[in-house]
This record gives structure tokens, sequence and C-alpha cells, in this order.
């Protein structure tokens, strides 16, 4: 089972579960858990092969990465501490796990707040998965991973975020990024799926002004599921909302989140 760390309130029932994004940790939730855990029992995840979630050399090579089977992570960790129903915040990569989880199992998940959420892969990000394909076995990893940083957070105001990403892809092994890579090959499809489809289940999505990769094709996709999504933009601030602007994410995703109790 992945690694899990909980916060625990006393005095509520309800549980915020954060999943963060390819090359991260839960580390990257701090400026979240004391503001989250006066009003709910909060649970970060460290997914497969990040932060604390190590795989033995014997699993490493059994494992297969789809994004059901690690939305299935996520809900191997539910199951097992007995939550039956869960707000859920990603970042970045985090957000399409979360709704692929919500695909497969939408009585499990009670709201979505989806940060610097991918919903579409434009022009750019399309040339830089093809360059990260075509390099992932001959350059180290880590710089792709600076390199993808810079492109996809290139402001002076984005540096902390991007720092803090470099810093915890410093901790995967190159085989590790590769089979996360590769999931970039099942992305469009599974993407398309997402923006065609509404579900019925209240989501929040919060954007940067500066995030300009995916912020235009989230305007569109809530327009078009109106009934179900809101969007929330946070000026001057990149991809990574929930470090850059703590303090404004964190009052948003709480005020949404009490609307669907």
């Amino acid at each position: 089972m992945i690694n899990y760390t909980i916060y625990e309130n006393k005095n509520s029932q309800q549980w915020v579960t954060f999943v963060h994004g390819a090359g991260g940790s839960s580390s990257i939730w701090f400026k979240q858990i004391r503001d989250f855990q006066k009003q709910y029992n909060v649970l970060l995840l460290d997914l497969r092969g990040h932060g604390n979630s190590k795989p033995s050399l014997k699993t490493a090579l059994k494992q297969k990465y789809t994004f059901s089977a690690l939305a299935n992570d996520i809900l191997e960790v539910l199951d097992f501490l007995q939550i039956q129903k869960s707000h859920f915040v990603g970042i970045s990569l985090g957000t399409i796990l979360i709704r692929q989880l919500a695909e497969m199992y939408p009585e499990r998940v009670q709201s979505m707040v989806l940060g610097g959420a991918i919903l579409k892969m434009n022009f750019r990000s399309q040339v830089l998965m093809r360059l990260g394909n075509a390099f992932k076995y001959v350059l180290p990893y880590l710089v792709l991973y600076r390199f993808f940083a810079f492109v996809i957070m290139p402001k002076k105001n984005h540096k902390q975020s991007r720092l803090l990403f470099i810093n915890e892809a410093k901790k995967l092994y190159q085989k590790e990024f590769i089979k996360w890579f590769k999931l970039t090959a099942e992305i469009n499809p599974v993407l398309k799926w997402f923006r065609q489809v509404e579900l019925n289940i209240p989501t929040l999505y919060v954007m940067g002004e500066e995030d300009y990769m995916f912020l235009p094709s989230v305007r569109k996709v809530v327009a078009a599921h109106y009934k179900s999504s809101k969007l929330f933009v946070i000026e001057n601030c990149g991809h990574v909302v929930n470090v850059e602007q703590p303090n404004v994410f964190n009052t948003a995703v709480l005020s949404f989140m009490k609307t669907t109790k």
C-alpha cells in the first residue's frame, strides 16, 4: 500500500484527501494542513514511487502504471482506513487521478478541488511530451524535469514551486520517472473523455491566471459543465496554486467545501 499520513480532527466526521502531482510528494501540502485540519480530518498520500512510497524491487518490476491502477492505489488506502467518502484536493497530474477515481467510484467522492488542473495538452505541452519521449532513456531525468518545470512555471514568482518540485523529483529513481512518463501515452484519450463527460459531483477548479498551458481548456470545460463545476482564478499565480498563493487557495477551497456538505 502507498504511504499515507493522517491529521485527525476529533470534532469532524468528514475527510479531505490530498493528491500531489508527478514528481512531487505529500510534502507540497504543508501550507494547507493547519487550515484544513481545523475543520476536517486530513489524509495525505504519497503516490507510487514518490515521497515515502518507495516500491520494493519485486513489486516495482510487476507494477503496471495506468491511471486506473494509480486511482486504485488511492482507493486501497481509503478502504484500509474505512473512509467511505472524502473531499479530494489535487494538483496538476493529481487532478487526473482524482477525476479517474470519480469516474470509477463516484459514491466515494464528496467533492473535487482540481488545482492547476490538466484537461487538455495544448500544442506546447504535446511538443514537450514528444521531446520527453525521445530523450527519456538518453538524458538524466532531472535534466528533463528541470526543463519541464521551467516551461510550465517560467516566471520569477513561480520560482518557489518550481524548486519545490525539482527537489522532490530528485528523490525519484530514473526508472520510476520513465514509468510515470510513459503514462503520457494514454493521457489524450483520458482527457478527451473527461472534457466530454460531466459528473454529478461538485467540482471547483482553482487555476493561476499565469497557468497559460492549462487555463484556457479549463475555462471551456467549466462553461460546458456549468451544472457541477466552478472556476476560481488566482491573480499573479502560476501552475502550482497551493504553494504560490496558499492563503487565497485555502480560503477559496474551504469556502467551496462548506457548500458541499
